[in-house]
């Protein structure tokens, strides 16, 4: 990159290169670039094979609804022998999924190093080990499929990176370095380590900027030919047939030496410039940003209604566990009370379990540093394990906390104790509920116990919770009364299957927070054409409990049921006996 060429504003004549443009010269305003943004704005037209059509504002539309539910899996979270795993999973899916679930998160399926596919050394290739293109796009025929884009950074072992350490051919100037010397105290990271990996080349020694590990490195996206390279990796995932974009890492893509290189306008900027290439080929895609970063930073990633189209709503998962763990429910209150309801064409992406831990930095400031601590004692309890990050200030702090959600379930803060099951139950049907589109790990269907044998193996915290079932033996787990893991699939289902039926459930529909005490957390949710209501209440405690049904709104001319129990309620002045852990769904208008 050498001197900028003069970037004069353009006068918008209402077309998709004018647009891109414009997003370009907020992007790159700051650097000297070889080519106009407009040249840059053309190359990106050409490598999606767009022309600058013109484009006129519509208003922002829901492209999901109550149906709407992601599965997040490995393609090889189930195996078999002499088959490959894609092919397993489109089979579990098949049993088990179909008619229930209508989208599936596929992690990482590329060739990589590390990380569980999130070190990828092609993003143009399907992992062998794993199956084919013509795998990925018979699940993608199917359901609505989910795929990772990881944008930061790429394995050391790429052919990108080796171009870098020979100094020529596409990949040499595609990295971000800085200086041991430059002022890098104030860079935030979910990691220990050391932030810049010292590498020999073929122009002398260099530092490369390694935001995760020294096997992830991170690009430089100052470098326009970055972008593209990248905008072809989505052409070819959209010609796949993947309609759900996860940017994985998206907060740290900008970095700019004396910052703390997360969050920065040009971030912001590069999804809304993502965003819009993507919708203009085809509309109904959806961009998700994974930002594990605290609750008022995550919701940036909204914009205003022109960032992403749904954020992981990473606070939920820490302040559930600690509300079903202490009996208590004023945090999560607390905190569903501040949460802003999404504009239309947004949504937030709830989640309880994933493939990574349960993060700490989305309740900082939410939950007390007390209960952080005793949240921690209680998963180490249970059999977790708690991975670490170096603060601003140097510190030590506790980043997330590895564990299978099933196992986090085992008791309260006050031990071990029978309610397992039910505990982990009202944990979903608290999110099944919830303003957004639900995502469920699959080892949370299943049931999946902390995998020790696995940890003990890779010596990484998250494997524990990355399990690999065999076909046999899960079927053998699933179909064995004495075991949990089969009551749970079916219990899971058979609440999505009432929620996939109710207009109430739709990810924008109406939600306000109720006040029942600290033991009885609700919610009411009503449909946007103001039909039909739903009443969410859960026994977050150990004891039962009575609901005054005066304390809710329950309209007198209406009929009320409990969809989960099936039992009608026809005294609106009752109490009614709520058991540990039970949730009920009270509703006018149930739908069959």
């Amino acid at each position: 990159m050498s001197t900028q060429i003069n970037q004069l504003k353009p006068k918008l004549n209402g077309n998709l290169k004018d647009k891109l443009t414009q997003q370009l010269i907020s992007i790159y305003q700051d650097v000297q670039l070889e080519q106009s943004c407009e040249e840059i704005a053309q190359a990106l037209l050409t490598i999606m094979g767009l022309s600058s059509k013109e484009i006129t504002a519509k208003p922002f539309s829901n492209h999901w609804s109550e149906k709407d539910i992601v599965l997040i899996t490995y393609g090889d979270s189930i195996i078999k022998d002499n088959e490959p795993p894609l092919k397993t999973l489109k089979k579990f899916l098949e049993r088990n999924i179909k008619n229930t679930m209508n989208s599936v998160h596929i992690l990482p399926f590329f060739p990589y190093s590390s990380d569980d596919g999130f070190a990828v050394i092609d993003y143009s290739s399907v992992n062998e080990s794993l199956g084919t293109w013509q795998d990925i796009e018979e699940i993608s025929d199917s359901y609505h499929l989910m795929s990772d884009l990881v944008i930061n950074h790429c394995s050391s072992r790429s052919a990108w990176f080796d171009n870098f350490i020979k100094g020529e051919g596409q990949g040499s100037d595609f990295f971000f370095t800085a200086l041991p010397d430059d002022e890098l105290s104030e860079v935030v990271r979910p990691r220990t380590s050391p932030l810049l990996k010292e590498v020999e080349t073929g122009q002398g020694k260099k530092f490369v900027w390694c935001t995760f590990s020294h096997d992830q490195v991170d690009f430089d996206f100052r470098n326009p030919e970055v972008l593209k390279a990248f905008i072809v990796i989505i052409r070819q995932y959209l010609d796949a047939g993947v309609k759900i974009f996860r940017l994985d890492a998206i907060a740290f893509l900008w970095k700019i030496v004396g910052t703390k290189s997360i969050n920065l306008p040009q971030t912001h900027e590069m999804v809304r410039l993502l965003r819009t290439l993507i919708e203009s080929v085809d509309p109904s895609a959806i961009i998700i940003t994974e930002t594990n970063i605290p609750n008022t930073q995550n919701l940036t990633y909204f914009g205003n209604a022109n960032e992403a189209h749904g954020i992981y709503n990473f606070s939920l998962p820490p302040l559930l566990l600690n509300t079903l763990l202490t009996g208590d429910c004023s945090y999560l209150k607390r905190w569903l009370m501040t949460m802003p309801p999404p504009q239309d064409g947004t949504m937030y992406f709830n989640f309880i379990a994933s493939h990574d831990g349960i993060g700490l930095r989305p309740v900082e400031g939410i939950l007390s540093e007390i209960e952080i601590e005793n949240l921690i004692h209680s998963v180490e309890n249970f059999g977790g394990k708690i991975s670490w990050r170096t603060s601003d200030t140097g510190e030590q702090k506790a980043y997330e906390m590895n564990i299978s959600l099933y196992d986090a379930m085992q008791g309260t803060v006050n031990g071990k104790d029978q309610w397992n099951f039910e505990r982990f139950i009202c944990a979903h049907a608290i999110m099944f509920a919830l303003e957004g589109v639900p995502g469920v790990y699959i080892h949370s269907m299943l049931g999946t116990k902390n995998d020790y044998k696995k940890l003990a193996n890779t010596h990484h915290n998250r494997s524990i919770n990355r399990c690999r079932w065999h076909e046999d033996a899960l079927d053998k787990a699933l179909s064995d009364k004495k075991l949990h893991h089969g009551k749970v699939l079916s219990t899971l289902k058979f609440l999505l299957n009432i929620r996939i039926l109710q207009s109430a459930f739709h990810p924008n529909a109406t939600q306000f927070t109720l006040h029942l005490g600290l033991q009885l957390f609700g919610f009411w949710r009503q449909s946007k054409d103001r039909k039909q209501s739903i009443f969410c209440i859960s026994n977050i405690s150990d004891q039962s409990i009575f609901l005054p049904l005066i304390e809710l709104n329950l309209i007198v001319t209406e009929s009320w049921v409990d969809l989960i129990s099936k039992k009608e309620i026809t005294e609106l002045t009752q109490e009614i006996e709520l058991t540990p852990y039970q949730t009920m769904w009270i509703s006018n208008q149930p739908m069959e």
